[in-house]
């Protein structure tokens, strides 16, 4: 048999009308936090992306038999390169992003 579980005295009370308003409620929850995390998975993606296009660029280097200065040096370019049009691929993103929805909020309004 299964106790009714009593809320703690500091927790506020929620009560919820029905399955469609809770689901209303959960569903604006994942989407905030899915949209808040998403900036932090994106720029993982562009820091992964770099470090491989420089141990590319380096491994492509050393097989080839170039002078390690100039591999370093080419790696070290490519590598930026790739981290500075990922970032600015990321800025254009979040930008995009909050403009549209400024733009619905004004249609809504």
């Amino acid at each position: 048999m299964v106790r009714p579980t009593r809320p703690h005295p500091d927790q506020l009370p929620l009560s919820l009308g029905s399955e469609d308003e809770l689901e209303a409620i959960i569903e604006a929850r994942v989407a905030a936090r899915c949209e808040a995390e998403s900036f932090v998975w994106k720029f993982r993606l562009v820091a992964i992306e770099t470090v491989l296009m420089g141990v590319l660029i380096a491994a492509a280097g050393m097989a080839l038999d170039q002078p390690p200065a100039m591999v370093a040096r080419a790696a070290l370019i490519v590598a930026a390169s790739c981290l500075a049009s990922g970032l600015l691929l990321l800025g254009l993103s979040v930008w995009s992003a909050r403009l549209l929805a400024r733009f619905k909020q004004r249609r809504a309004s």
